[in-house]
C-alpha cells in the first residue's frame, strides 16, 4: 500500500499527475453550442420561416 503524501509536498510532475486524473473533459460535447437562444434578439433565419408559412 503506497504511503499518504499530502498534496502540498507531492513534486511538481506528481500534482500535475493527480490533477489530470482528477479532472472532467467535456467528451464530444461542446459547450459553447449548449447555449439557450435569447429569444428577444433579432434573428433573420426566424422572420424567413416565418414568411414561408404565411403564404
Amino acid at each position: 500500500m503506497p504511503k499518504f503524501i499530502p498534496y502540498k509536498k507531492l513534486s511538481k510532475r506528481k500534482r500535475r499527475e493527480l490533477d489530470n486524473t482528477q479532472r472532467v473533459t467535456w467528451g464530444n460535447v461542446n459547450p459553447v453550442t449548449r447555449t439557450a437562444k435569447d429569444k428577444r434578439a433579432y434573428d433573420r433565419k426566424r422572420d424567413k420561416r416565418i414568411e414561408q408559412y404565411e403564404e
